[in-house]
């Protein structure tokens, strides 16, 4: 009988071995399967898979390594190399290009503080003349001119008067032509302005005959601006109006008289009411003149017409009376002309 127990007990524990044996032989896969190889790494990749982002970076990372690895410094040998170079160069840069570069410097900022002057009005209007550009004015004292008036209107002739009010106070000047003959209507021009180191600078000139006509000077924005809405143009430096022309003119000449011989030309660029274009005046040479006031010596001065309705401009300037205008004959293109002769000054 206990052989029997014996028997049983075995078998029973025999059994109880067979089924946890294939207890562990079922679940061997999930737990001892990774383990066989003891890497711990790829247990972790089994067990939580790696997200893509660090499968995708793993690439970008290895291509930005290429790149720097590219563009990587040269070998340590090689620095070396141009550092004892570079070293060896600095003292001669330091004993040559350095002061050089300081003293040169200073000497281009003193010579540069002050810009050069810009070429004066007179220069341009002078550039088409033999003579120097004008570097004196001289302007007349404030006075009164009084002329005698005659003129040939469409066949017709006519007499009348003329007379100019001239004032100038050293910084401002304002001149005014008032031109008058029976069955004729008056004529007033004005010019306002400036009196500066280059002479008369224009700000607004005016002609009256029934109505008024204007032209405004703007050098702040470098404009010659007309009233009758006609374009504007570009002012140029010197620029003049058709009164005030006269006399710079004069100006220039008892400036410097030497400076224009006969046969030079002066090109000044001249503001009507309805347009600005350069005149040229050619210098004739000096002329005795019968006048109304009497015998006078003066300086003859002539614009020649360039385009089709152009005005001829005969003007004669009285070096023993401050180059002042003793005479200005106008001649149209259809032949009819405006001629006025001195007769008298009244000063102050």
């Amino acid at each position: 009988m206990p052989d029997t127990k014996n028997r049983w007990r075995i078998a029973l524990l025999a059994l109880a071995v067979l089924a946890v044996h294939l207890w562990l032989l079922a679940g061997m896969p999930r737990f001892v399967v990774p383990q066989r190889n003891g890497n711990t790494t790829w247990v972790a990749r089994t067990v939580t898979p790696p997200a893509p982002q660090p499968e995708t970076k793993a690439p970008e990372a290895t291509a930005a390594t290429k790149p720097r690895a590219a563009v990587a410094p040269p070998p340590p040998a090689p620095r070396k190399q141009e550092a004892k170079a570079a070293e060896q160069r600095t003292p001669e840069v330091a004993d040559t290009t350095a002061p050089k570069t300081v003293e040169s410097g200073t000497q281009v900022a003193e010579r540069t503080a002050t810009p050069p002057a810009p070429e004066p009005p007179a220069a341009a209007a002078t550039r088409e003349s033999g003579a120097s550009p004008a570097l004196r004015f001289r302007m007349p004292p404030s006075a009164r001119f009084n002329y005698d008036l005659s003129a040939r209107q469409k066949g017709f002739p006519l007499s009348g008067s003329g007379r100019l009010d001239w004032r100038n106070d050293g910084h401002e000047y304002e001149a005014r032509l008032t031109l008058s003959a029976p069955l004729l209507p008056t004529r007033v021009q004005h010019s306002t302005g400036l009196v500066t180191a280059q002479g008369l600078a224009p700000v607004r000139f005016s002609n009256k005959v029934r109505s008024e006509e204007a032209v405004h000077f703007d050098r702040e924005r470098g404009k010659v601006v007309f009233s009758t809405n006609k374009p504007e143009a570009v002012l140029e430096p010197g620029v003049q109006d058709r009164l005030s022309i006269i006399l710079q003119l004069g100006a220039m000449l008892a400036g410097e008289p030497s400076r224009y011989p006969a046969g030079s030309h002066i090109t000044v660029q001249v503001a009507s009411t309805q347009v600005a274009e350069p005149w040229t005046f050619t210098v004739q040479g000096s002329e005795t003149l019968a006048l109304p006031g009497g015998r006078v010596q003066a300086v003859r001065l002539t614009r020649e017409p360039r385009k089709e309705y152009d005005v001829k401009v005969e003007l004669w300037l009285a070096p023993g009376a401050a180059y002042a205008p003793v005479r200005l004959r106008l001649t149209q293109p259809n032949g009819d002309w405006v001629d006025q002769q001195w007769s008298s000054t009244d000063r102050g």
